[in-house]
């Protein structure tokens, strides 16, 4: 190939505006010059004889025909170069002067032609031709003399359409190139036999959905073409485009090539060919209706919500003005029903009033929520309400269930699952709020004795531990809507509390969490799954389509997973919609580790990281997660207080840098009237918080997982009766208001930022007056202040799903190698 051959659009249009009709003589481009009556077109013009034979000047016409020859294409046997026979499309470019036509690879450069004054000598015009043979090189083609390829016997071929191509790419040509050299005056000809005709013009689509008479939810699926008034389905080359890729990865390899077209075979034995970045969008939805079920023409489907979404968004793929509309036949019924349930998200919601027994005054964005609830429940799906912590999803919902009951939709209780800690804060809002909804609180070792309440309640409290333990009591009955309280406690799929969910028979669902996204996607999928079944697919599908991809840092499955899921989760925060909440401030403590902790940090960091790394060798990261958690477990604990330690190293040291600073900053603030939430994740922490405090004589009360009445503590710190409030990160991070505390510390980072959060808006929520800060006491340099970057990690993940960014990878070697990297000097 020549060296200033180019294969970009530059050269394109530079050899479209040069080309065989632009006429180029030795002047220069016409467009340049001033009009001369005198010019005719040069192939009209006899010969100047005055100028001489060799000057004549007449522009060729290029000519190219496609055919498939065999070509020997040279390989390597083992025992040096050999020939294959190989049968490739291949190109012959030649040129028309008047009557005469000569390939391009005629050696010869003056031609004898035949003129109404007889025969003239004429010089081949080798400007134009060698613009020719650029424009035909800028669509792919290669000439055969650049290649050791040997045409055959008697063959007149020099160009080859594309090297070492398939039908994807020989249609794109066709389809790309040969309407373009029409369009700028070559004649094309394509021999009879030639595998890879396409089909030519505007080819507009249809697409036919006709619902199963005796399966509502079920319908047949076709999707093809219109030649000639006749329909041609494409479903099943389309379905053989996915059959023949055995995973993802091959797929996504395929839609990713560089190239214009697709081409999918028509039974005439032609192609059709598909523009690149439509193909794309018509696979990625064709594999949310497709279940790999093999031959099943047409296609017939279940209508989960991922399908009903996925007609939606094909409809809009060709609604684009993209050039091709899409025509339905029939599924009127099918096509609204996706419409609806994709619009559901943009919907403020069903307009509504809030119920008349509510004894609160709703602001506007929970009477928004209400209308949201109403439009879920009007289209029969569920949803996610996953508002910022103490926004108010539970008022919202108990509005949401009260006007169910006054507007005489309730046949069944409504089940409400809340982890055990939150039981008695349901009964309490319900009795506050809406006393005119029966409600019957199903926990405690007495809970059978109220078996018989449960079929006239309205609303039944009950806990995640018992729904899994009463399965049989449960599963025997039916409920008008099932709502869970705090549901990333579902986040685990194989958790017996995701099982217990799954078999609850209700008519409606939602879920209520301010974290659906905390660790990892699969926790979406996991609450999705039980909220809207089938809108995520299933679970190994995800993690192919969605998880990996995202993972490895894929914005456009991240987009489409955001599009995915929006119409069926509302979030809200705090800054948007409370504007009223006074600031919040977040800051960073760091402590120097003094030298005999320090250096009982650098002694077990020493020998836990050689442990993990002969470990990871030997079994692989995913196999060694337990014990690289154990030993990060075991240098956050030094990081606490060396008392937390279990080794014998340990005892010697005396004192604790952080529990040391700790003691004064709540010294301190008690004395400026400072009201404070202290967060550790070790029970055993707080213990020895408690036995500091005491020495300074500060009240304070204290709440962990064995604590009995939580209320109280609670009533002690909001009156007043206490300044200061010991919580574990488990037992006290949701379900708490106390709004009476201006200072929350967080005395051990936590991996998840999530629970963080919500252990933070125990104090900052509707309610709170004052300004809020919050610390973060990490020992500077050590594996805690690595975990804060790690937070910042996982929160990028929540905020690309729930709001916009770009998404992150998980925890890898590097990772754990930075983890236990040593202390900074």
């Amino acid at each position: 190939m020549r060296p200033d051959h180019h294969h970009d659009e530059t050269t394109y249009r530079s050899a479209v505006a040069t080309g065989p009709n632009s006429r180029l003589d030795a002047r220069g481009p016409a467009s340049s010059r001033a009009p001369d009556a005198s010019r005719a077109p040069a192939s009209s013009r006899a010969p100047d004889s005055s100028r001489g034979p060799d000057s004549a000047t007449i522009e060729p016409k290029p000519v190219l025909t496609l055919r498939l020859e065999s070509l020997l294409v040279p390989c390597d046997d083992g025992f040096g170069t050999d020939f294959s026979e190989v049968e490739m499309p291949v190109l012959e470019l030649a040129f028309r002067y008047l009557d005469t036509t000569l390939s391009a690879s005629d050696p010869r450069t003056r031609l004898l032609l035949s003129t109404p004054e007889g025969l003239r000598p004429v010089a081949r015009n080798e400007r134009i031709e060698e613009r020719c043979r650029r424009l035909l090189e800028s669509f792919g083609a290669v000439e055969l003399e650049c290649l050791d390829y040997e045409p055959a016997i008697d063959s007149r071929a020099n160009y080859i359409v594309h090297v070492a191509g398939d039908e994807h790419d020989y249609c794109s040509f066709g389809a790309y190139a040969l309407p373009q050299l029409r369009q700028n005056g070559w004649e094309v000809r394509v021999a009879d036999g030639y595998p890879y005709a396409v089909l030519s013009g505007e080819t507009p689509w249809y697409a036919m959905a006709e619902p199963d008479e005796e399966q509502p939810d079920w319908f047949s699926f076709e999707l093809g073409i219109v030649v000639n008034g006749v329909r041609v389905s494409m479903l099943p080359a389309l379905v053989d485009l996915l059959d023949r890729s055995p995973d993802e990865g091959s797929l996504e390899a395929l839609l990713r090539r560089p190239t214009r077209f697709f081409a999918l075979p028509t039974p005439d034995g032609r192609y059709l060919p598909v523009e690149a970045q439509r193909m794309r969008r018509v696979v990625e939805i064709l594999r949310e209706l497709y279940d790999g079920r093999p031959g099943a023409r047409p296609l017939e489907l279940s209508c989960p919500l991922s399908r009903a979404a996925a007609l939606d968004e094909l409809d809009a793929l060709y609604d684009e003005g993209q050039g091709t509309n899409l025509r339905w036949t029939g599924g009127d019924e099918v096509k609204r029903r996706a419409r609806a349930i994709a619009e559901a998200g943009r919907q403020q919601g069903v307009a509504c009033e809030p119920p008349r027994g509510l004894q609160a005054t709703l602001r506007g964005y929970q009477q928004e929520g209400v209308a949201w609830l109403q439009g879920l429940r009007a289209l029969g799906v569920g949803g996610v309400l996953a508002d910022d912590m103490g926004l108010g999803k539970t008022l919202q919902t108990i509005a949401h269930v009260l006007l169910e009951k006054e507007q005489g939709r309730i046949t069944a209780p409504c089940l409400v699952v809340a982890p055990t800690s939150l039981v008695g804060g349901w009964e309490r809002e319900i009795k506050r709020f809406a006393p005119g909804l029966r409600a019957v609180v199903f926990h405690g070792h007495r809970r059978h004795r109220r078996v018989d309440d449960l079929a006239d309640a309205d609303v039944v409290i009950t806990t995640y531990p018992l729904l899994w333990r009463d399965a049989e009591l449960f599963g025997e009955r039916r409920f008008h809507m099932l709502i869970l309280d705090e549901a990333q406690t579902i986040k685990n799929r194989r958790s017996q509390a995701h099982k217990a969910v799954a078999a609850i028979d209700a008519e409606h669902k939602l879920a209520l969490t301010g974290t659906p996204l905390e660790n990892s996607l699969d926790e979406l999928h996991a609450i999705f799954d039980l909220m809207t079944p089938g809108l995520l697919g299933h679970h190994e599908t995800f993690k192919a389509r969605f998880t990996g991809p995202i993972s490895a840092g894929c914005e456009q499955r991240l987009e489409q997973l955001r599009r995915r899921v929006a119409p069926f989760m509302l979030r809200r925060v705090k800054e948007t919609v409370a504007p009223e909440l006074p600031p919040k401030t977040e800051l960073v403590r760091p402590v120097e580790l003094k030298s005999a902790q320090r250096e009982l940090y650098e002694g077990i960091r020493v020998a836990a990281h050689s442990e993990v790394r002969q470990l990871i060798r030997k079994k692989g990261l995913a196999a060694s997660t337990l014990p690289v958690l154990d030993a990060l477990m075991k240098l956050r604990q030094v990081c606490c207080d060396p008392r937390l330690v279990r080794v014998d190293a340990a005892r010697k040291v005396q004192s604790s840098a952080k529990l040391d600073v700790l003691g004064d900053m709540v010294d301190t603030g008690v004395r400026e009237g400072r009201n404070i939430l202290i967060f550790s994740q070790f029970t055993s922490m707080l213990s020895l918080i408690s036995e500091r405090l005491l020495k300074l004589g500060i009240r304070h009360v204290k709440l962990t997982g064995e604590t009995k009445n939580r209320q109280k503590m609670v009533d002690d710190f909001q009156s007043g009766l206490a300044d200061v409030f010991l919580i574990s990160l488990k037992a006290g991070g949701t379900g708490l208001t106390l709004t009476r505390a201006d200072t929350v510390i967080h005395y051990d980072p936590w991996w998840n930022p999530a629970a963080q959060a919500q252990a933070t808006d125990r104090a900052y929520r509707i309610g709170q007056t004052r300004p809020v800060f919050v610390y973060n006491l990490i020992a500077a340099g050590s594996v805690e202040e690595r975990i804060l970057q790690l937070q910042r990690r996982k929160q990028k993940l929540a905020d690309a799903i729930l709001g916009g960014g770009a998404a992150v990878a998980g925890l890898d070697e590097q990772d754990v190698e930075d983890l236990f990297a040593p202390l900074d000097p």
